[in-house]
């Protein structure tokens, strides 16, 4: 472990102003904090190459995982019920949005972060991304492509976008900040 300080005041101020900015490297992961006397905490995370393919495997599982979720329910309701495509899309969407939400943000990017902040971030993703997805899902269907085709195309659109949005928004200063994390950290200290 490597650590590092800085401290200094400006003189622009009368006041004392202390920064302090701190790296520390733990294994494999990086993570860069800068602390000031106004109680601004900013963190920046470090990962790995390795690190990087990893998460976007675990995401695409999980995102597969909640693909099935929302493939068996928009089916269900598409043949069972007979719903028009928009409520199948979204009831479906909804259920799997949820499941994976919980999967990566525990497995995946290991987060401690607030979580209905972090659920809010997602809503604002979805705030834009379920009315365009409607949208374009309901004219292709009505212009004759087939359900699950657009469902398909729609949630491989999904995926690259959600986690992009999870990866540099939602979770960008709080990668492997969970329980989980820190007793991997601990564990790769110690070898």
């Amino acid at each position: 472990m490597r650590k590092t300080a800085f401290l200094g005041e400006p003189r622009s101020t009368p006041n004392i102003f202390v920064l302090l900015t701190s790296t520390y490297n733990v294994g494999k992961i990086g993570l860069k904090s800068k602390i000031s006397s106004s109680g601004i905490w900013s963190t920046h995370m470090q990962v790995s190459k390795k690190e990087n393919l990893i998460q976007v495997v675990k995401f695409v599982l999980f995102s597969a995982s909640a693909g099935i979720i929302q493939a068996l329910t928009f089916t269900l309701l598409n043949e069972l019920l007979q719903l028009p495509y928009w409520p199948c899309y979204l009831i479906a969407l909804t259920l799997s949005v949820l499941w994976n939400f919980t999967l990566n943000r525990e497995f995946t990017f290991k987060s401690a972060t607030n979580v209905p902040k972090a659920m809010l971030k997602i809503a604002i993703y979805y705030a834009i991304f379920t009315p365009l997805s409607t949208w374009w899902g309901d004219a292709l269907t009505n212009m004759g492509w087939n359900e699950y085709i657009v469902l398909f195309g729609t949630m491989l659109i999904n995926m690259a976008t959600e986690f992009l949005v999870c990866r540099f928004i939602v979770y960008r200063d709080s990668m492997n900040t969970n329980q989980r994390a820190q007793r991997s950290a601990e564990k790769a200290q110690k070898q």
